[in-house]
């Protein structure tokens, strides 16, 4: 019985997983307020606590220097420094203290090229506003559970690319 007991309390990998998630500091920089709370929102119904925010890209790079976020939330579209500019400033080792920080772009407009340039600058994800949940959860387990590797390659640095995970991580 007493094993039993133990094992009960043992955690599953799903409640482990809530656990990192629900620990997570997040920085939402986005220059819509409402946008900021809709995110707010789901962030606390996933079970996270610890939410930033910033209304800029300037002032998120800022929160993020000084904060050191587990994970970023930024819009595209922002005046002054806009969201393909931040990743870029976040991607910047020497520059930025944690240029590693899992980063999910979140965008109006998903046309490809859009989706495309997310990558190229080294963001982690790339979300279609209006966002759900679901969506923001699931996007947000992939970046905290299944990491990519960081890699730097002729002026990129950030995630590797999947096609390139898939082709090591394959069957061969």
């Amino acid at each position: 019985m007493a094993t039993d007991d133990i094992m009960l309390r043992s955690p599953s990998p799903n409640q482990r997983a809530n656990l990192r998630i629900a620990s997570l500091k997040v920085l939402i920089v986005d220059n819509e307020h409402y946008m900021r709370k809709v995110t707010r929102t789901i962030l606390n119904a996933i079970g996270i606590k610890t939410i930033l925010e910033a209304p800029d890209g300037a002032a998120g790079f800022e929160l993020a220097r000084s904060n050191l976020p587990d994970l970023m939330i930024v819009d595209w579209e922002m005046p002054l420094i806009n969201g393909a500019e931040l990743v870029r400033m976040i991607r910047t080792p020497g520059d930025f203290p944690a240029p590693d920080t899992p980063i999910i772009v979140l965008s109006a407009h998903a046309d490809q090229g859009r989706v495309m340039e997310s990558a190229r600058v080294g963001a982690n994800e790339f979300v279609r506003k209006p966002v759900s949940i679901k969506t923001l959860s699931d996007r947000i387990a992939a970046v905290i559970s299944r990491p990519r590797p960081t890699v730097q390659l002729q002026g990129y640095y950030g995630p590797m690319p999947r096609r390139l995970v898939t082709l090591e991580t394959g069957d061969r």
